[in-house]
């Protein structure tokens, strides 16, 4: 019995030693908790007094610039002068008298079609009128000496007219016989041979005059009352990186309702044929000049539900500032109204930065 109540003694003496220490050391953790509660609370530590870490930004100054507004669109390349040679009469081909890929001259033949039968038709036509000449003729020795009417004259006088007539318009069929260059140019490949049986609807070669070379191209409506006759264009083409220039020469007088665009047309010299009708034309036609222009890059400026913002240091922090822009580049774009020189955009952070976040700002030079 006396072991049974000494073993009760000792376990009830261990179990209050262990409800001692766990006290104690409850008081102890509760002590550590307090006192870094209390360091924060006076400004030394913590959640509450320390202050967050600056973010490391880019930024650039914004200066006053010169900015020349180009808008960089695309175009096509055309001939200046350019037919399909076709003939006007059916008949057999005689004679080529082009070589393909050469230069001709305006009105050299071409190409000549059989005019045998035209040639037989014209002999006839020149006989009666040749008779009908001197019917004309002799009837009018008879009407002034009084031997025949006013009225027979006259029927003579008709008969040489309509074979006169008709002699011209056999003449005129004769020419088309021969095709002869609308203009000076190149030549293309011929789709025709000699002996061919050459009808309206055959196509014997293309000719073109490739200097100078149009170059048409559309710009948005807005831009329409910034271009006038006389405007610059530069220009370069996919297969050369040489700069070309030309000239707005012509303007179509009203806006394309589907596309709301302008269409313009202009002139480039092309004395080495180098610029090939038909190609793709990358141009950037000069509007105007903004002498006190505000460029930023253009990846500092974030789109926002109601417009645009950019980020700005002030006093060490980042500040929002809404923007008005204009025309873009590659690099930069313009701002109108939001900005003013001397002020400091950041251009990198700007997934991170947030009103009043404090910023490190390493400013960079921008590219104009």
């Amino acid at each position: 019995m006396k072991k049974r109540y000494i073993i009760y003694i000792v376990l009830a003496l261990g179990l209050a030693y262990l409800i001692y220490y766990r006290i104690n050391a409850n008081k102890k953790l509760e002590g550590k908790g307090g006192a870094s509660a209390g360091q924060g609370k006076d400004g030394k530590g913590g959640k509450d007094g320390k202050s967050a870490p600056a973010i490391a930004v880019d930024g650039i100054v914004v200066k006053l610039a010169q900015f020349d507004t180009d808008l960089e669109i695309t175009g096509a390349i055309e001939a200046n002068e350019s037919v399909v040679l076709k003939s006007e009469v059916s008949g057999l081909v005689t004679g080529i008298y082009f070589k393909e890929g050469s230069n001709v001259s305006k009105g050299s033949v071409l190409v000549k079609v059989n005019d045998r039968d035209i040639q037989a038709q014209l002999q006839d036509a020149l006989t009666k009128q040749k008779l009908s000449g001197t019917n004309e003729n002799r009837a009018k020795q008879l009407l002034a000496k009084g031997a025949i009417s006013q009225e027979e004259y006259d029927t003579a006088l008709a008969d040489l007219k309509s074979f006169q007539s008709q002699t011209n318009l056999i003449r005129a069929q004769l020419a088309k016989t021969t095709i002869r260059a609308p203009f000076s140019g190149k030549i293309g490949l011929r789709n025709i041979s000699a002996g061919t049986y050459l009808t309206p609807a055959t196509v014997i070669a293309n000719l073109v005059s490739t200097n100078p070379v149009k170059i048409t191209f559309s710009v948005p409506e807005k831009y329409a009352g910034q271009i006038k006759i006389g405007s610059e264009v530069s220009f370069t083409t996919d297969g050369s990186s040489k700069q070309n220039t030309g000239k707005v020469y012509a303007i179509e007088p009203g806006i394309n309702a589907t596309t709301r665009t302008l269409q313009l047309r202009a002139l480039a010299p092309n004395a080495d044929n180098a610029l090939l009708p038909g190609s793709f034309a990358k141009i950037k036609l000069a509007l105007n000049t903004l002498q006190d222009a505000i460029l930023i890059p253009n990846e500092a400026v974030i789109p926002v539900l109601k417009g645009k913002i950019v980020y700005v240091q002030k006093d060490g922090k980042a500040q929002e500032v809404k923007v008005e822009a204009g025309t873009r580049t590659d690099e930069n774009i313009v701002i109108t109204s939001g900005l003013k020189a001397g002020d400091t955009v950041l251009t990198t952070g700007s997934m991170a930065l947030k009103k009043d976040a404090p910023v490190k700002v390493h400013l960079v030079k921008q590219s104009l």
